[in-house]
């Protein structure tokens, strides 16, 4: 009888745990500087021609997963979505408020010779490659990795020049018990690493 109870209770664990459904948690993405630029519009000039980021990972409706010790792995998801469009608006955001005209540029063809023929004075496209966190669950303790790699290409017209920048980061952080924000705070952090180091030294 005992052992005929504890299969009824294993069979509904089963059942249990292959009715459960992954959550997606929705972070919310933007750059935030954590320090003045005031050398930039002196050397990108007054207005910079922008192109839509291009997201070339593999893997573009999620930007991480968390996979717990038991259970149902779990997604996580850039808010704004898509990732580019997130990452977008806030660079857009925060040059602005730098003094730089955006202008919002639909095609360039990366060379230096056709800066001439620009409308603005320089102009920035980037390239997403990596942008992902990767958290795993342990009996009393969560790794959680995260990793970034964008190609930033910058076109200075007074330079007759493109300037190119492979930029990558990682982070990693233990805790007992991951949140959300926990994963949102990290890839926030890698965004300002990369884009103060480049703003602080586009050239």
């Amino acid at each position: 009888m005992r052992s005929y109870r504890w299969f009824v209770i294993l069979f509904l664990g089963f059942l249990l745990f292959s009715c459960a459904k992954a959550r997606t948690y929705h972070l919310y993405l933007r750059y935030q500087p954590g320090r003045d630029f005031p050398s930039l519009q002196q050397k990108i000039g007054p207005t910079l021609g922008v192109l839509p980021l291009k997201d070339e990972r593999a893997e573009t409706l999620y930007i991480g997963i968390h996979t717990p010790s038991q259970g149902v792995s779990s997604y996580f998801r850039s808010e704004p979505f898509p990732l580019e469009k997130a990452i977008g608006d806030s660079l857009t955001e925060v040059l602005s408020r730098e003094g730089v005209r955006i202008v919002p540029v639909s095609s360039w063809d990366g060379r230096p010779e056709s800066l001439k023929n620009m409308e603005t004075e320089s102009v920035l496209m980037i390239e997403i490659r990596a942008f992902w966190v990767e958290a795993k669950a342990a009996y009393f303790k969560t790794d959680a990795k995260a990793s970034a790699r964008f190609i930033i290409h910058l076109g200075v017209k007074k330079e007759g020049k493109v300037y190119t920048k492979n930029v990558a980061v990682e982070k990693e952080k233990t805790v007992f018990r991951l949140k959300p924000e926990d994963v949102e705070r990290m890839l926030n952090e890698i965004l300002t690493e990369i884009f103060d180091s480049f703003f602080s030294n586009p050239y």
